[in-house]
């Protein structure tokens, strides 16, 4: 069965371009985004691993490690990064597990026969501290992924579990949230000091609360 939201994620031991990794003890208590791409020496996945090297710092900064998947070897692996390294201009910074017996990629539906039966999809993953599964995106593999709404992503989920509140159509950091529809309108006005503006007593917004 494929997994979903809110499924703790499988734990595994693979080789990867940074040596064997065991992925609970590799994550420890971060949160992850685990992504796959086709194959190396790709070019759509080329920009790909480029750009999240690039954003490393971007995820630390929320608490998050990051680490890709193909079904080539490690060797493959290797290689292929001084190819992003010298074309993106960046350094790969994060593992990428060489899943050549495909048992992760099973393990996480990362396969989609359908599309291609020996290749990964482009799936994205994002898993919390508790290996809760909170995101899956998955993409085509002609099309790149936006891993500015990886971020934005993660910038929600990590607001929201902490307030009692959801965030909107095309959300950015610091606007303005939607009130829980749990919360009656005069108990939120208590909750939320900076404001709450009814415009439907089922749709109730208030300035992000730990701006």
């Amino acid at each position: 069965m494929a997994l979903q939201l809110g499924d703790t994620v499988p734990n595994f031991t693979q080789a990867s371009s940074e040596g064997e990794i065991n992925f609970y003890d590799w994550a420890g208590d971060s949160w992850v985004v685990f992504f796959s791409h086709p194959a190396d020496y790709t070019p759509v996945c080329t920009t790909e691993l480029g750009e999240v090297s690039k954003l490393k710092s971007e995820f630390e900064k929320r608490g998050a490690k990051v680490i890709a998947l193909s079904v080539d070897d490690a060797d493959s692996h290797k290689g292929w990064i001084g190819d992003i390294n010298e074309t993106q201009n960046t350094t790969v910074n994060y593992p990428i597990i060489a899943d050549v017996d495909k048992s992760v990629s099973d393990l996480y539906g990362m396969i989609h026969p359908n599309a291609n039966a020996k290749l990964t999809v482009r799936t994205v993953f994002v898993i919390d501290p508790n290996r809760k599964l909170r995101l899956t995106i998955t993409y085509p593999p002609s099309t790149g992924r936006n891993f500015d709404e990886i971020l934005r992503v993660i910038d929600s989920l990590q607001l929201t579990d902490n307030y009692s509140v959801a965030t909107p159509v095309n959300w950015r950091e610091g606007e303005d949230v939607v009130v829980a529809p749990t919360i009656p309108t005069e108990e939120a006005k208590k909750k939320f000091p900076k404001g709450v503006t009814e415009v439907k007593p089922y749709l109730r917004m208030t300035p992000q609360p730990n701006k």
